[in-house]
């Protein structure tokens, strides 16, 4: 356990981080499953759409600090190459 005051005050900060961190994954996820499901329908105008939509998201968690670039590169690559799929 925390013993300084400073140590104290870090372990609330953590915890608040924390939560805001994780709200803002789940929203993340959210707009990502959002894509999977569209794919997995078949509907492409639905799957660019929920894309564009999930894009400033994931993004936004980038800055952040909640994802790294490289990550949310790689996951923006996958989905956009499987939404240009379902065209043919």
């Amino acid at each position: 356990m925390a013993n300084t005051p400073q140590a104290k005050k870090r372990a609330r900060q953590n915890e608040k981080r924390y939560a805001v961190n994780k709200a803002r994954r789940s929203r993340i996820r959210t707009y990502l499953r959002k894509v999977e499901e569209a794919i997995a329908s078949g509907d492409q105008a639905a799957a660019q759409a929920a894309l564009r939509e999930a894009q400033p998201e994931l993004m936004r968690g980038v800055t952040k600090g909640v994802f790294h670039k490289n990550t949310a590169a790689r996951k923006m690559s996958r989905l956009s190459s499987r939404v240009k799929a379902l065209a043919q």
